[in-house]
């Protein structure tokens, strides 16, 4: 059995550089209309969560995409937002469009779909990350919905079930919907 609490996770709603397949990584760009029709759909899917959750602790990436889906998530109840839950630095690769540095970078792309983002260079790379996640996974007290980003979500959820970092590119992360991941065990809600 995991010691950590539940969580429920969320990936921001999508952005104009989402759409565009720009990388943001600490950049930030707002939600499309999509975008925020997702954090309403995750709104609701919290409220028929909030039976099984019972009293939790909220809390959002500092970015404000992750922020501006949150305002909607938790429709104005307070959350917490936290550094340690923004999304993977990418360095270098931060602003480009992604059918760019694949061009530009083969030896990078070639691999497993996500493997890229350890070897960005300038970038943060996954052990940078787990730490910053473990940190914030060992101060938690009880249950927490969290609204972050891709990547970090999936670390997270690595960290929580206790798999190797390796497979976090085996883990599906929509927005949209609701990732929970109870006594090591995870579940997604659409």
């Amino acid at each position: 059995m995991t010691r950590f609490p539940d969580l429920y996770l969320m990936r921001h709603g999508q952005t104009e550089w989402n759409a565009l397949e720009r990388m943001q990584g600490r950049l930030d760009s707002p939600l499309t209309a999509l975008g925020r029709k997702q954090a309403r759909r995750q709104a609701a899917l919290v409220r028929n969560l909030h039976p099984q959750i019972g009293e939790v602790a909220r809390y959002a990436s500092a970015q404000g995409r992750a922020r501006q889906t949150a305002e909607i998530v938790f429709a104005g109840e307070s959350f917490a937002t936290d550094h340690r839950l923004v999304e993977i630095d990418i360095g270098d690769f931060t602003g480009a469009r992604m059918q760019d540095l694949v061009v530009s970078h083969p030896q990078i792309f070639h691999g497993a779909r996500l493997d890229w983002y350890d070897h960005a260079p300038g970038g943060e790379h996954f052990s940078g990350l787990e730490t910053r996640v473990r940190a914030f996974l060992d101060e938690l007290t009880g249950p927490a919905l969290i609204v972050t980003h891709g990547i970090t979500l999936r670390m997270i959820r690595a960290v929580a079930m206790e798999l190797p970092i390796s497979r976090i590119g085996e883990m599906p992360v929509r927005q949209g919907a609701v990732h929970a991941v109870r006594q090591g065990r995870h579940q997604m809600f659409e």
